[in-house]
């Protein structure tokens, strides 16, 4: 069974656990996932289900789906992809792994004016505007990176601080080899290669992470922006 937990200000406030083949989002309480907030419009979004996928999409709403970060119209999810709708984070779990303060429930949906919603708008529109600049997934350098923009071209790129590898990391800790990223099928996978505990994504050690649009990924002293190409 699919899983939905709804977060607010990085909160869990709710967890839903489905068998249906359709999720209703938005404002009023007609919809299956209720998100008490004049930035959600009444009928904002749906989650639907097959045998195979996930798909969110979003009903001309005012102020936008993002999934992790990109704003859409229709997107396939994966397994701890994050939707923003306003001020909620829904994270979406294929399989399964409280109570919460209500607000007034008003007749119009206020335009979201705030410094988040501005950023994830721009960055949106920054990030569509480099896919289509490089025709696919890029690594952006984010603190101690050699370049500004890297495009993920390869089936693997290397990172480590050797002379031969294709992305330099600093570190005086780091492997000569510490981390490479493949593309498999449709996603690019990040390896841990080197010594245990100096790769990260989002500040966490990984071993194998499959990586999703927004990802900052640590490279010793390193660190990169994700941005995911069409899939």
């Amino acid at each position: 069974m699919a899983e939905i937990i709804v977060k607010f200000d990085d909160k869990v406030i709710e967890r839903i656990v489905t068998e249906k083949k359709r999720l209703s989002i938005g404002r009023t309480k007609d919809n299956d996932i209720v998100l008490e907030n004049r930035g959600v419009s009444r009928k904002h979004a749906l989650i639907e289900f097959n045998d195979k996928a996930a798909i969110v999409i979003d009903n001309e709403s005012l102020n936008g789906t993002f999934v992790n970060n990109r704003k859409i119209t229709e997107e396939v999810l994966r397994d701890d992809d994050i939707i923003t709708i306003g001020k909620y984070s829904l994270i979406y779990h294929s399989e399964t792994s409280q109570e919460h303060d209500t607000s007034a429930d008003f007749d119009g949906t206020m335009i979201l004016n705030t410094k988040r919603q501005k950023k994830l708008l721009e960055n949106d529109r920054m990030e569509k505007e480099i896919v289509s600049k490089y025709g696919g997934s890029v690594l952006l350098g984010e603190e101690n990176a050699e370049f500004s923009e890297f495009k993920l071209d390869r089936d693997v790129v290397t990172i480590g601080k050797a002379k031969f590898v294709h992305i330099k990391a600093k570190g005086f800790w780091i492997s000569a080899i510490q981390a490479k990223i493949a593309k498999e099928n449709s996603c690019h996978v990040l390896t841990n290669l080197g010594k245990k505990g100096k790769t990260l994504v989002n500040g966490e050690p990984v071993t194998m992470c499959n990586l999703k649009n927004g990802d900052l990924i640590t490279v010793g002293r390193t660190t990169f922006k994700y941005v995911e190409g069409t899939k």
